[in-house]
C-alpha cells in the first residue's frame, strides 16, 4: 500500500485533538469516520469541527468550497464495526490509558481490514505498552499530532516490533498531507517536544501548587523572558486541563513520585470543578479573551 491508497481514514476518540486530525485528513481528500461511544459526544464533535472549519476559512488555509467539501467526507457512528470495515488508516486519541488503548484496538483488529494501519496519538506513552494487545503490532506506531491551527508537526514512533514498510508509509502519509514529520529512532515518553513540555509544566504547576507563585505570575514569567504570547498555563488551557490531569496523575501513580501527586492534586480541583480550559470556556483563565492575550498581561495589575 502507497500513501496515495490511503482513502479511509477512522479517528478513534472525536475528542479535541480527534477533531483536529480527522478534518486535516479530510481537507487532505481522505473520507473520514469519527467513532466515539456516545452519541452525544460526536454530536458535540461535529459541531467544533465545523467550528475549525469556519477558522480554516478565515485564516485563508482553505477556501469555503474546499472546507466545504472537507465536511462532506465526514461521518459520525457509534458502531465500532461501522467505523472499522473500511478503514484504511486508524488514528486512536483516547485516554491516556494503555489497557483502554489495547482494548480498543484489540476490537478493531477483529473488524478492521488486514492492510489497516493502527496509530496512536499517545501523548506521553509508547507503542510497546500496548502493541502485542493490538493483534497486528507490526502494523502499529505512534503517529503525534500537536495543535494542527498553529504547526505541520508530527512525530512519528515506531516501536522494536514495528516494520519499516509501515513507519515508511506513515511517513509518506505525513508528507502527502502537507505535515513536517519527526522521525524518533527510539521509543521515548513525551517524543521531542513533548517531552520537553512536559518538564516545564512539570515545573509550572509545581511553583502553583507549593504557592511559590501565582498561575498569571509564573505565565508571566515564561512570556516575559521567553517572548512568547502564551506560559505554560494557558497552553494547558488549550490543550485541556483534563487530558494534562490524566497524564500527570497516571505517571505520578505509576512512579510514586510525592511532587507529581501534589501536581496531579493541584490539576483535579479544576477538573472536578468542570474548569477544563478553552474548550469550556474557563480553565486557568477565562475564555474567549483571557488575561494573557490581552493587553497590559506583562504590566501586573496592582489589585491582583
Amino acid at each position: 500500500m502507497q500513501a496515495n491508497d490511503i482513502k479511509r481514514v477512522l479517528i478513534a476518540g472525536a475528542g479535541t485533538m480527534g477533531q483536529q486530525i480527522g478534518f486535516h485528513c479530510a481537507a487532505s481528500g481522505c473520507d473520514v469516520v469519527f467513532y466515539d461511544i456516545g452519541q452525544e459526544l460526536l454530536d458535540n464533535a461535529l459541531k467544533r469541527v465545523e467550528k475549525l472549519a469556519g477558522t480554516y476559512v478565515k485564516s485563508n488555509r482553505l477556501t469555503r468550497e474546499a472546507a466545504d467539501m472537507a465536511l462532506q467526507r465526514i461521518r459520525m457512528t457509534v458502531d465500532p464495526e461501522d467505523a472499522g470495515k473500511n478503514a484504511d488508516f486508524v488514528s486512536e486519541s483516547i485516554p491516556e490509558d494503555p489497557e483502554l488503548k489495547g482494548r480498543l484496538f484489540a476490537q478493531l483488529n477483529d473488524i478492521c481490514p488486514e492492510h489497516t494501519i493502527f496509530t496512536t496519538n499517545t501523548s506521553s506513552l509508547k507503542p510497546s505498552m500496548f502493541a502485542d494487545a493490538t493483534g497486528r503490532p507490526e502494523r502499529l506506531a505512534a503517529f503525534h499530532f500537536h495543535d494542527l491551527r498553529v504547526t505541520n508537526v508530527v512525530d512519528i514512533m515506531p516501536h522494536p516490533g514495528t516494520s519499516q514498510e509501515t513507519v515508511s508509509l506513515i511517513e509518506a502519509f505525513a508528507e502527502h498531507m502537507g505535515l513536517l514529520p519527526i522521525m524518533l529512532k527510539k521509543e521515548n515518553n513525551g517524543y521531542v517536544f513533548n517531552a520537553m513540555l512536559m518538564e516545564l509544566f512539570r515545573s509550572a504547576q509545581s511553583l502553583a501548587a507549593k504557592g511559590v507563585a501565582s498561575v498569571e505570575d509564573i505565565d508571566r514569567a515564561w512570556m516575559g523572558v521567553m517572548h512568547t504570547p502564551i506560559g505554560p498555563f494557558g497552553i494547558m488551557d488549550s490543550i485541556g486541563l483534563d487530558t494534562v490531569w490524566k497524564i500527570t496523575d497516571y505517571w505520578a501513580n505509576k512512579l510514586q513520585d510525592k511532587n507529581a501527586l501534589a501536581n496531579a492534586e493541584f490539576m483535579k480541583q479544576y477538573v472536578d470543578s468542570g474548569h477544563l480550559g478553552a474548550k469550556t470556556g474557563r480553565g486557568f483563565y477565562r475564555y474567549p479573551d483571557p488575561a494573557y492575550a490581552q493587553a497590559g498581561f506583562l504590566e501586573k495589575k496592582r489589585q491582583e
